[in-house]
């Protein structure tokens, strides 16, 4: 999702942050794009929205802009779509996921997928985002500056 700013050309991003201990004490580089998995027989679209809802409880809204996809550094393939809407951060409800903490203790907690989410203008955004997906932030610049 993302917002125009008070002056013309700039924008304002909104990113989630991972939930978890493994994700608790880390921002630069940790913020993300609302995203998931695709569920068998899913069309990939379908698949972004529920997930943005899952992990935020915001419905998006259309009309999306398509920004293709981008494989992050672990391999895992990204494919995005933006839209333009505004939302209040601190409102926000995501699902929760059960994972073993620490790995290999035998000990299984669940926390929220998502712990909070955020508006941040171009450059903040940059620093926080996946650094894979800074490349689809671009793709929206690039997009929306051609439109104008």
């Amino acid at each position: 999702m993302f917002r125009r700013g008070a002056e013309p050309a700039a924008l304002e991003f909104f990113l989630a942050h991972p939930g978890g201990p493994f994700w608790a004490n880390r921002e630069d580089g940790a913020w993300t794009i609302p995203k998931g998995g695709v569920e068998a027989g899913e069309e990939i679209l379908a698949a972004a929205l529920r997930e943005f809802q899952e992990e935020t409880g915001i419905s998006a809204t259309g009309p999306y802009i398509s920004l293709g996809s981008i494989r992050q550094r672990a391999g895992k393939v990204v494919h995005a779509w933006a839209w333009e809407g505004d939302a209040d951060p601190s409102t926000i409800v995501s699902n929760t996921m059960t994972t073993e903490w620490p790995r290999g203790s035998g000990r299984t907690i669940t926390f929220p997928e998502v712990d909070r989410c955020g508006w941040f203008n171009k450059a903040a955004a940059r620093g926080k985002i996946n650094a894979a997906q800074s490349e689809l932030l671009t793709r929206l610049e690039q997009t929306l500056a051609a439109r104008r």
